[in-house]
Formats: C-alpha cells, structure tokens, sequence
C-alpha cells in the first residue's frame, strides 16, 4: 500500500522544498541533495506509484508516455544526452530502494565507470 507520507509526497505536495528543474502534468524533477555526479536528478510521476512494478503496471498510458517524455527532455535540458546520462530506478529491498516513490535517477556530467562492481 502507498505510504502517502512518504518524503516525495511530501514534496509532491509541496510539504518539502526541493530545487526543481523541471515540472509538467506528468513529472517532478529535482537536484539530488546526495548528488553522486555533476548532474545528478530525479524524476517523480505525479501520481501515487510505489515502484517501477507498480507504475508500468498501474498508470495510463498517457501517464507512462508524458513520465518517460519528460526523462528525455530533462536530459536534454541538462545538457547531458550527447554526451551520455544513466538512469537509475531501483525497485525494492535488493536494489536499495529507499523511498517507495517510483523515481528515476538521470546521472551524468562525467564519465560513471562501470555500473556495478562485481560481488560473488
């Protein structure tokens, strides 16, 4: 069940501040205060969709479109789609979710090195 207490239902809701770089009818996007690159964002759909499960599952089409239009623009507009990004969207315990707000991470601004480190 979504936590509507959550911290980006929070700043959904306009509870929390944030650094806002972008904003429609479909996504919030917004500084990362951990940042782990030069550019670091995240992008939240306006809706209550827990995890990456939930939202290709549960949104409407119009909602899935407008989110993953957005994630594009917002690269664009940082000025990071020549020269790479990577998204990043965690979906449960395994991968460190911390917040059960489906969020996309856009990282870029330098070289990232490999994605994961290799762990047997």
């Amino acid at each position: 069940m979504y936590d509507k207490d959550n911290v980006f239902a929070k700043i959904l809701r306009g509870e929390i501040p944030n650094d806002t770089v972008y904003e429609d009818g479909y996504a919030l996007a917004f500084h990362d205060i951990s940042a782990q690159a030069p550019v670091h964002v995240l992008v939240i759909p306006k809706g209550e969709y827990e995890s990456m499960d939930d939202f290709s599952t549960n949104a409407p089409a119009e909602m899935l479109a407008g989110f993953f239009r957005a994630v594009g623009k917002i690269a664009r507009d940082l000025g990071v789609a020549e020269s790479g990004y990577r998204l990043i969207a965690n979906h449960g315990a395994d991968s460190h979710q911390e917040v059960a707000h489906f969020h996309v991470h856009i990282m870029g601004g330098r070289a990232l090195g490999p994605m994961l480190t290799r762990r047997d």
